[in-house]
């Protein structure tokens, strides 16, 4: 996964043989099919942006992307993935079946040859987007209402281990993002409720007696953004 050292015999020296994640975009389908020791592996690179191999640090690419998917169905062969390593990624969403027309589209483009895809973007304008979004304004208020949602997972009842502050620095990031991509220099209360249940619903890990009874984590977090009043307009909460 991040690389190996190997002994040339006619250079008589090691070199470095860099791994799959020495890109921009690294995608690990079904990554609950890999095993413990392949998962830790993306620990490091996924939070630092770079790995130790015999202990030289490499950085990888910039920017740099992790995508997974997990197959939610077929459990056999399958590893859980450890709350440290679920908690580094920003967020978490359900696929599902794609629409009638979107199906279509599907099945034509499997039934026509497909050529080379053009490049929509280059690495300079995804960290150009990068830095726009890093200048979005999040008022203060805006903090303490991610910060109070966050505590309120730690302290619900059917929550055994509640978000950590990487899960709170996720969510900020995230409702900054979202806020420059509709237009918007500043960050809003609805950015924050849109965006917290891919955010945060992930990292959390629920009581068994609570799993037992059906509840789940969407619901948990659906539960306190209702609880937990978000600021309003002039400034109060």
């Amino acid at each position: 996964m991040t690389g190996v050292t190997v002994f040339d015999q006619k250079k008589g020296e090691f070199e470095f043989h860099a791994g799959p994640v020495f890109a921009n975009i690294v995608l690990a389908d079904e990554i609950n099919r890999a095993s413990p020791k392949t998962q830790s592996a993306l620990l490091e690179v996924m939070e630092e942006g770079h790995v130790t191999v015999d202990g030289v640090t490499r950085d990888v690419g910039d920017p740099f992307l992790v995508i997974a998917t997990q197959n939610p169905i077929e459990q056999g062969g399958t590893y859980r993935l450890p709350e440290a390593q679920l908690d580094r990624f920003m967020i978490k969403t359900s696929v599902g079946y794609p629409d009638d027309a979107a199906t279509l589209r599907i099945l034509q483009g499997v039934a026509t040859p497909r050529g080379a895809l053009d490049a929509v973007a280059t690495t300079d304008t995804v960290v150009a987007m990068r830095e726009l979004a890093r200048g979005v304004y999040v008022n203060p208020l805006i903090s303490d209402y991610i910060m109070r949602i966050v505590d309120a997972t730690r302290r619900a009842s059917e929550v055994r281990l509640g978000v950590s502050v990487r899960g709170a620095i996720s969510l900020s990031k995230l409702v900054m993002a979202w806020a420059a991509a509709h237009g918007r220099s500043f960050v809003t209360p609805d950015d924050v409720r849109e965006l917290a249940v891919p955010a945060l619903s992930h990292r959390l890990v629920l009581e068994p007696e609570a799993e037992f009874d059906g509840v789940t984590a969407v619901a948990v977090i659906g539960q306190i953004l209702l609880d937990v009043a978000p600021p309003r307009e002039n400034g109060s909460q």
